[in-house]
């Protein structure tokens, strides 16, 4: 009897076992506008550090330049939760903390090692890439739990309402996701060095400041949704997810 020859591929598909581990591999890959996103998700962080060592006037308010791009990010969570749900944002949001935190201690150690002699710019760049531990882990603990509330309330709101008033929980999770992240943020970096008294209007303005940003993008943001939706042909419901947030590869 001839035993027919089976190429490498048709005994692989054959085998359940590789059939399996095929289909999770589909299932935890990401698409190009994913991965587009996440660029830009971790560009925006990385130059939120930037911007902020310089503080500039709307007005007679003061805010730091930060305020320019760091509510991008919370446009990018919204988007991310609302199609692709919240274990994808999960994802996205470790590796922004991952790839920021990657910027700041690489620019923290070539600040620490002494500057050639002809070197004259030392003292711009220390204002720049010199930031103090304290602000640092202040900035990095309320990225993580402004984000993944965010993520969280988008994730339970589109449950609640079964898809529909989008623009009304990405409002609603931008509103907690920027008081959480204020409110862990400069008491934790500021405590002592600014007065008191003036940290609840400094935490309040930044909170207005990015939601009123949102809010006045968000038009832009509802298309960019109903884009990647249609382009993707994905629309998830966290209706069985685990809201672990060190479940970071369960994607």
């Amino acid at each position: 009897m001839v035993v027919p020859h089976l190429t490498t591929n048709q005994g692989c598909l054959l085998n359940p076992l590789y059939q399996n581990k095929k289909m999770k591999k589909e299932s935890s890959s990401v698409s190009m506008l994913f991965m587009i996103m996440g660029v830009l998700f971790c560009v925006c962080l990385i130059l939120a550090n930037i911007l902020g060592t310089k503080q500039i006037a709307l007005g007679s308010i003061s805010v730091t330049g930060g305020l320019l791009v760091f509510p991008i990010s919370y446009i990018i969570n919204d988007c991310v939760s609302e199609v692709w749900g919240f274990r994808r944002a999960r994802f996205l949001i470790w590796l922004g903390f991952i790839m920021n935190f990657f910027f700041v201690a690489v620019g923290a150690l070539c600040d620490f090692i002494p500057a050639a002699p002809y070197w004259q710019n030392h003292e711009g760049f220390h204002a720049i890439f010199g930031l103090a531990p304290r602000i640092a882990c202040a900035s990095f603990l309320a990225f993580l739990c402004g984000s993944f509330m965010n993520a969280y309330v988008m994730s339970r709101m589109k449950i609640r309402d079964q898809g529909h008033r989008f623009t009304v929980r990405a409002v609603w999770s931008s509103v907690l996701g920027e008081s959480i992240d204020s409110l862990i943020f400069f008491p934790l970096a500021f405590y002592g060095i600014i007065p008191t008294s003036e940290l609840p209007w400094l935490m309040l303005w930044q909170v207005v400041l990015k939601t009123g940003y949102e809010i006045i993008v968000l038009p832009l943001t509802v298309r960019v949704v109903k884009y990647v939706k249609q382009v993707e042909g994905v629309d998830v419901y966290d209706e069985h997810v685990s809201y672990n947030v060190f479940k970071v590869f369960s994607i």
